[in-house]
């Protein structure tokens, strides 16, 4: 068994959840694409694109906050220095990346 197979994630209890914002944002990109073939006014495309970024960013704060909450606390509590040391490394990591996005 794979080490992703054998592990649960932080979000695996809101994973239907989940798939349900990416169904609904990617619905969001959707409708960008028609506004787009439709000829809608820029301002208008602007709004429903800065709309979808949102709810990404919400969707990856939601995943951040289960990766905090399971996987680093998880490995501080387990009291393994390395393991602890590893995901506040990978966290760190995380925020960096997400951070630079902005």
């Amino acid at each position: 068994m794979t080490e992703t197979a054998a592990h649960v994630h932080g979000y695996a209890k809101d994973k239907d959840a989940l798939i349900k914002r990416l169904h609904r944002i990617s619905g969001q990109v959707r409708g960008v694409e028609r506004m787009i073939e439709e000829d809608r006014y820029c301002i208008d495309i602007l709004t429903q694109i800065a709309a979808a970024n949102t709810a990404l960013e919400s969707l990856a704060f939601k995943i951040l906050e289960e990766h905090v909450s399971h996987c680093v606390a998880g490995a501080l509590a387990a009291g393994d220095p390395v393991e602890a040391t590893a995901k506040s490394d990978e966290l760190l990591e995380a925020v960096q990346r997400f951070a630079g996005t902005r």
